[in-house]
């Protein structure tokens, strides 16, 4: 919380996108308790345990709530189930689903939700932060237009280009129902929230502007009105080149960079915000001195200003917990860049 007030600390707190997740045996195990994946997420001893585990093995700075972006689609009623090995599956987007969409229900519905938040802030030792978190409303509307995950998202910028009018419609709940979801955890307990916004990268200028930037700008407003101290992460990934923008137009306190970030633009950027990333995550699986040397990269770079060091994205289910201990390890005993030889 003190890098995320613009403090430079040495050694950067670290934690990791996805850290509860399948690459943690003691994860795989909890999974089989419950073979409906939403509903895992709604079991609160489920939730609870799977965000503290990895907090227990790695002693990470911060704990991110175990849930999904998709919980808050569900909450308004908006048809989307698990299947093994594909993942989420969405029934296409169309104005006949939106006109049956109950937001009223929402705060109901993810009740179970706050009770792990709650839960999460009696049990996490007293100097780990708690993060909160929701899906941006571009990124959460990608997947409903396609029904599925795609690589580039060509469902979603057709159908907006197509429809804006429907797609504004959806665009607009997705706000209200995000900003909402966020206030009520940081009621809950959760000290920090982080937006994720994995396609921003996608859109054109127009797009961007219109997509990313003014729903992430709203929700934050909305979030600030309720709760004028709520210290709030964008993750707009693909979105270098923007991220001065993206920073002045929606009012975040900090920015997450992907792995694609030219450090020198990164290092520009940490003069207007905090930063937090930005390690390939594929150097994570690869291990070894293309770890080590990434790692370095990232330090050198940013650890003269404020960082949050983290993955570029989420750690992927094949990753060595070796090499997490490796990665740990090496930024907690890397050299202080600040202190003259």
């Amino acid at each position: 919380m003190r890098v995320l007030a613009g403090e430079q600390l040495w050694p950067p707190p670290v934690w990791m996108m996805r850290q509860a997740g399948r690459y943690l045996p003691e994860y795989r195990k909890t999974r089989t308790k419950q073979s409906d994946f939403l509903k895992f997420c709604y079991d609160t001893d489920l939730a609870v345990e799977v965000t503290l585990q990895p907090i227990r093995r790695f002693g990470f700075d911060a704990a991110i709530l175990f849930s999904d972006i998709f919980v808050v689609l569900d909450a308004l009623g908006y048809p989307v189930r698990f299947e093994k090995e594909r993942g989420p599956v969405l029934t296409p987007l169309s104005s006949e689903i939106l006109d049956t969409l109950k937001p009223e229900r929402t705060h109901d519905h993810l009740a179970p939700v706050m009770r792990t938040m709650e839960r999460l802030r009696a049990e996490l030792p007293e100097d780990t932060t708690l993060l909160g978190f929701c899906g941006a409303p571009w990124t959460v509307a990608c997947y409903s237009v396609a029904g599925h995950t795609t690589q580039d998202q060509t469902a979603a910028r057709i159908g907006a280009y197509s429809d804006p009018e429907t797609f504004q419609h959806w665009i607009n709940l997705l706000v209200e129902a995000s900003a909402d979801y966020l206030i009520h955890q940081l009621d809950a307990g959760a000290d920090a929230l982080q937006i994720f916004d994995t396609w921003a990268g996608v859109l054109d200028d127009e797009g961007f502007e219109r997509w990313c930037v003014d729903p992430t700008r709203r929700i934050v407003e909305r979030v600030r009105a309720a709760k004028s101290d709520a210290v709030i992460i964008g993750f707009p990934k693909g979105a270098a080149g923007r991220l001065q923008s993206y920073i002045a137009r929606t009012g975040v306190n900090a920015v997450g960079l992907d792995w694609t970030a030219p450090m020198d633009l990164a290092r520009d950027v940490q003069k207007t915000v905090p930063v937090q990333g930005n390690l390939d995550p594929m150097r994570l699986v690869a291990g070894g001195d293309a770890l080590d040397q990434g790692v370095d990269t990232v330090l050198r770079y940013l650890g003269q200003g404020p960082l949050v060091f983290n993955l570029g994205h989420g750690i992927v289910p094949q990753t060595s917990i070796a090499h997490v201990k490796r990665m740990i390890e090496r930024v907690r005993s890397a050299s202080d860049p600040n202190q003259k030889k």
